[in-house]
């Protein structure tokens, strides 16, 4: 996908510190969460909320940003990601513009520089992959999950990993419009449905991922379509767990579920159709 270089003056970059305890949820469940269910490009608060009910923490004061320009040049997945974080902030407000919706904010990303570090969601570790911390409306990003999400998805190409990065910022466009409070709410007044509900936010999550792509359609290359949907493969469900899980567990759905998710809005460019296929 071909993204311009990044403007430093639209997003809103770090790294992360190190570890020790934080406000929020301990280590322990964080990462329990994370490896029990979905490693790859989740969003770990989706499950603990499931299993433990705990609502948005408080975030205390979030690390000082560096300099962006060293962040995001310090190797070729952070400069892809930032070029991908400054084409999401370009692209969500417009929709909420024309949708006539206030209250558009930007995440902050940071890079995870340790293995261990703080969040505003607590502490977390770098073998959980990507995921967006509501407390404190972040998105962590350790690149060295990339060349993973490669060999998982039997190709190197950008648009796999730009694909992360929108699926995540998804996470905090329904957590700014209130649709994640909403979900939550349903899990814990009907937990026997926790999972099913949270396999519909992470499929929602997916169609805005593809949004973004197919309202950037004169970025897209020969072959970004195909790289999305292998991508969305090989992070399913049924796929990361060999058929182990029964459906009942699945957090994320099934590989066939994601790539048809993604596919809708790369096709259709239009939040609105993910929002009626998902929660209409």
């Amino acid at each position: 996908m071909r993204l311009n270089p990044f403007n430093t003056g639209n997003i809103k970059v770090g790294s992360t510190g190190g570890a020790g305890k934080a406000g929020g949820i301990g280590c322990g469940t964080l990462v329990l969460a994370a490896l029990g269910y979905f490693i790859f490009g989740a969003d770990p608060l989706q499950t603990i909320g499931m299993v433990e009910g705990v609502q948005q923490q408080s975030a205390g004061p979030a690390p000082a940003n560096e300099d962006e320009q060293a962040l995001c040049t310090s190797n070729q997945y952070a400069t892809e990601t930032c070029n991908a974080l400054e084409s999401l902030n370009d692209t969500w407000p417009v929709l909420f513009e024309e949708q006539g919706i206030g209250g558009f904010r930007q995440p902050t990303l940071r890079f995870a520089t340790s293995s261990r570090f703080n969040t505003g969601c607590g502490a977390a570790s770098t073998g959980m992959g990507p995921f967006y911390c509501p407390a404190d409306e972040t998105i962590y990003i350790d690149t060295g999950f990339y060349d993973q999400l490669g060999r998982m998805a039997g190709n190197g190409g950008d648009f796999a990993r730009l694909y992360v990065v929108a699926h995540e910022y998804a996470h905090h466009i329904q957590y700014i419009t209130g649709l994640s409070g909403q979900i939550r709410s349903a899990q814990q007044q009907n937990p026997r449905r926790a999972n099913q509900l949270n396999v519909i936010m992470e499929l929602h999550a997916d169609c805005y991922a593809g949004v973004w792509a197919g309202r950037n359609r004169n970025l897209i290359e020969r072959g970004d379509f195909e790289e999305g949907m292998a991508a969305a493969a090989a992070i399913g469900d049924d796929t990361i767990t060999g058929g182990r899980v029964s459906q009942e567990s699945f957090t994320h759905g099934t590989s066939q579920q994601r790539m048809e998710a993604l596919r809708l809005g790369m096709e259709t460019g239009d939040d609105l159709q993910c929002d009626a296929r998902y929660f209409g």
